[in-house]
């Protein structure tokens, strides 16, 4: 790895209406490097490659682009000056084909009809599919976004970045959707672009992929830099107090209770060819773990469960009686609650305040003869703030003002309003803190302490196995083993996640 530095910003600050999110932050990364750049939401990490990115504006200090100042007004700017970005966020044109997603603004064009010619969609699907084919991603190139799962975009949006063959590639949050095969393939592909040079800003907060990837690691806290080292001379407790400003231990507590009786049992539960005969019951005080690789059906499962999607098959019981849930809203009455995976698209109204998407799904709670009372509402807020340890200014303010965390948080405190029963996790600390992935954790160990029923779905294998008190695995939509805790082991999990042929031709 060379040691001339191909990025460095120096004294960096931005203020937002006089309240400063970065002040003064030097970040350098070298040529060839991956550098870490990590910290709790609203450190400021995402303000940062923002501002080097062109997206926003900063108040002050410089960037220097291989030996070069410069200035980036826009995203494109910046993609032209050989910077490349995976968003946190993913914001695809779902009514586009992946292909088109793929290529969307450098469309590949028939070169016979000169300034007049058209897009030629044959050549961006088989370009497409060569780079799916590099990557180990089945997906088609002719499907439209829409069709695709939050973990499926996220290769998408992967692919579309390395594709760029930048000088600089952000990838912020590329793993948080995605399971550990692909991850595998992702580092490979870092592996290679390391060696050809190319530098990448990695911002995660699992820090078990930030020690298995990264050369050097930036820490920022409240806005400011608080360290910046390799990756060899920290330890995982001395980056974790390095990002929260404490010390945390036993950071994944795992509640042991007693397990009560059955309170859902769901039997052969099929929709189309996504959710496949799919029977599990779950127990009050247990937390069931869901596992499986990208497109196993975990999500579609749930969601089909939850009412979202009308199942062609099955059979669904809540305390021994049998219930026919054909919405969310009748799911809602027999107090389940889902925490989808994607917050910003199924599970927040983000042009609504904290207060109004806390109490979005209890109205019944807040209300009487159908007019809200702003009083209890207002008291409903308040306490659930309070509880979460939700940052935010005001109940008033904008959820979309609020960081990733904080976003997840309000999400939960939504459904804990409704005093579920049953509470469903899909993802829940995708893109969150180490801080806030903790308080969730103890959330769950609170549930199950009072006798709720929860289904937990993650794509961190720590995670689940340090939570969950038996994991049932799935693939190509049908359920392909159960684990008992006593027997968890990653390597038995992903051989249950990986019974593909098993369950096609079986």
């Amino acid at each position: 790895m060379a040691n001339a530095n191909l990025l460095e910003m120096r004294g960096i600050c931005k203020s937002y209406a006089d309240v400063p999110v970065l002040d003064s932050v030097d970040f350098r990364v070298g040529r060839g490097e991956v550098h870490a750049l990590m910290g709790e939401n609203g450190a400021g990490k995402s303000t940062l490659v923002k501002i080097l990115m062109g997206i926003v504006p900063r108040n002050a200090g410089e960037i220097i682009l291989d030996g070069r100042a410069v200035t980036f007004r826009s995203p494109r700017e910046a993609m032209d000056g050989g910077l490349a970005m995976i968003h946190q966020e993913l914001n695809p044109v779902l009514d586009l084909e992946v292909a088109e997603n793929i290529f969307l603004g450098r469309e590949v064009r028939s070169l016979s009809l000169g300034p007049l010619s058209t897009v030629n969609r044959r050549r961006m699907r088989q370009d497409c599919q060569a780079l799916f084919d590099r990557f180990e991603i089945p997906i088609s190139p002719t499907a439209m976004m829409r069709e695709l799962s939050v973990a499926q975009m996220q290769l998408v949006e992967i692919v579309k970045a390395i594709s760029l063959s930048s000088k600089v590639v952000i990838m912020d949050e590329p793993t948080s959707a995605i399971t550990e095969r692909e991850v595998a393939i992702l580092f490979r592909q870092i592996n290679l672009m390391r060696e050809r040079g190319v530098s990448v800003i990695y911002i995660s907060h699992k820090i078990e992929e930030v020690f298995q990837i990264a050369d050097r690691i930036t820490v920022l806290r409240d806005g400011r830099q608080v360290g910046a080292d390799a990756v060899s001379a920290l330890s995982r407790d001395a980056l974790i107090k390095l990002m929260v400003g404490r010390e945390i231990t036993n950071f994944l507590p795992k509640e042991t209770v007693p397990i009560g009786e059955v309170v859902l049992e769901v039997s052969g539960l099929t929709w189309g060819r996504r959710v496949l005969d799919v029977s599990f019951a779950v127990r009050a005080g247990e937390i069931l773990g869901l596992a499986g690789l990208v497109g196993a059906g975990r999500s579609e499962t749930v969601e089909t469960l939850f009412g979202m999607h009308k199942a062609s098959a099955g059979e669904i019981r809540i305390r021994g009686r049998q219930a026919a849930i054909r919405s969310p809203r009748g799911a809602i009455k027999r107090r389940i609650a889902l925490i989808t995976e994607d917050r910003k698209m199924t599970g927040l109204n983000l042009v609504g305040t904290v207060e109004e998407n806390i109490s979005i799904a209890a109205l019944d709670r807040v209300s009487r003869f159908g007019m809200i009372r702003k009083r209890r509402e207002h008291a409903s807020a308040d306490e659930y703030i309070q509880r979460m340890n939700i940052k935010t200014f005001s109940r008033a303010a904008l959820v979309s003002s609020l960081s990733g965390g904080n976003q997840q948080k309000v999400v939960l405190a939504k459904w804990l309003l409704t005093d579920p029963d049953v509470v469903i996790f899909d993802e829940p600390t995708r893109g969150i803190d180490v801080g806030a992935k903790r308080e969730i954790y103890l959330l769950i160990g609170e549930l199950v302490r009072h006798g709720k029923a929860v289904v937990l779905i993650s794509s961190e294998l720590l995670e689940i196995m340090g939570l969950a008190d038996r994991i049932l695995v799935m693939a190509a939509g049908r359920l392909t083993g159960e684990v008992q805790r006593r027997d968890f082991s990653q390597e038995r999990i992903m051989e249950l996640a990986a019974r593909f042929n098993e369950v096609e031709h079986g």
